[in-house]
């Protein structure tokens, strides 16, 4: 029960002017109370909880001598939500085998500022980001350590939804890229790639299929990636089209695997590619063929702009035409595709903006604490891209 205070009519008034100068102390008088209250309730629900486990109220009669009884009290800080730290007494048996449901031996806060604590560390802050602000937004300071240990356990969310089956979602395009981030590996600073695959659903829905540390320079290890996803229940006879920049080997790899599927090269990369072979003063000439050659309304159009490029170059600079004579076939795949589809499926534009999102969220961190951060970040970026985009028109 809350102590009723009475003041005079002058200390009123002085009170009450006091609040008019000071708006923010009403606040925290109701902070103060509620604080107070909550102090109260929760010692209270911890002594009937020990009435309830030995059976009998306070001075109670004690029919055998070998019955186990109270045996005080001791203090304890626990913080609530939105209440902040209170002290509470946590009452004690004889025998020491009383142990409160309500409040666990070993808790120091309500389980919901665990989850709004991993929830800061996923939506932006570091862990000593979080350190920092936690007193003033959760009522409790949690070091760097707690917020890590808390992000551990959902890990086992994380690995489900990562290994989850995929036979329920045929895929008719895949964008595969991959993307570095520095990762700290025994004690030192590596560069490592995470490997992405989104896919392009029969409904035009885009979803994360896999993120997946390893070489993205590797054949073997794409070859692996595309091996787990049809373990997971792929069906790679649906997948028409794979979407990719020219990674070493995996336009090989893709169509050892998905034998039914086509590969289109990314035009955005392939034209980079091509431009650094060209003179400065032939930049702007170069840049003009290989929009109308990519941009062209069929592919024998854009074949025609092709040829005279090659004509125009060949002898000036033959290497940049070497270079676009290599590719050509696969930057104009995306014409046996419906023309609705070909401004998505021209460049890999679509996962370049899931790795720029990726690295806009690590950014804060700098550096990614081991593998099993990276899964945990990239992982709740992938959840909410598709959530945010549940339905996506090519």
């Amino acid at each position: 029960m809350l102590v009723k205070a009475e003041a005079s009519i002058p200390e009123s008034q002085a009170i009450f002017q006091d609040l008019l100068n000071n708006p923010g102390k009403v606040f925290d008088l109701m902070r103060f109370d509620f604080k107070s209250l909550a102090e109260m309730t929760l010692s209270s629900l911890l002594k009937e909880e020990l009435t309830h486990f030995l059976g009998r109220q306070k001075y109670a009669h004690q029919e055998l001598a070998s019955s186990n009884y109270r045996n005080g009290y001791y203090d304890r800080a626990y913080t609530a939500k939105g209440i902040g730290e209170v002290k509470i007494k946590v009452p004690r048996d004889r025998k020491g085998e009383f142990s409160s449901k309500i409040i666990e031996k070993y808790d120091r806060y309500e389980p919901a500022i665990a989850t709004d604590a991993c929830l800061m560390f996923l939506s932006g802050l570091s862990t000593r980001g979080i350190e920092l602000v936690s007193k003033r937004l959760l009522g409790r300071k949690i070091s760097h350590g707690e917020v890590s240990k808390i992000n551990k356990e959902l890990m086992t969310g994380i690995d489900a939804w990562r290994c989850r089956s995929l036979s329920e979602l045929p895929m008719k395009y895949l964008y595969i890229d991959g993307v570095n981030f520095h990762m700290r590996v025994e004690r030192k600073i590596e560069i490592l790639p995470m490997l992405v695959v989104i896919g392009v659903g029969l409904d035009n829905r885009k979803t994360f299929l896999a993120i997946q540390q390893g070489d993205k320079e590797s054949a073997p290890t794409w070859r692996q990636v595309f091996k787990d996803l049809k373990n997971r229940g792929l069906d790679s006879s649906k997948v028409q089209l794979g979407i990719m920049d020219g990674l070493p080997g995996l336009m090989t790899v893709f169509k050892e695997e998905f034998q039914s599927a086509k590969v289109q090269r990314c035009q955005v990369h392939v034209s980079r590619n091509v431009i650094c072979k060209v003179p400065r003063v032939q930049k702007k000439a170069v840049v003009d063929h290989l929009r109308s050659i990519f941009y062209a309304e069929s592919k024998s159009s854009a074949m025609k702009f092709y040829n005279q490029f090659e004509e125009t170059f060949k002898d000036t600079i033959p290497s940049a035409v070497k270079c676009l004579e290599n590719v050509i076939a696969e930057c104009l795949t995306y014409h046996s595709f419906p023309k609705e589809d070909w401004v998505s499926i021209r460049t890999t534009n679509t996962i370049e903006r899931v790795n720029k999102e990726f690295k806009r969220r690590t950014k804060p961190m700098e550096i990614l604490a081991g593998e099993e951060s990276a899964y945990r970040l990239l992982c709740f970026v992938a959840l909410k891209m598709e959530l945010c985009r549940r339905r996506v028109s090519l």
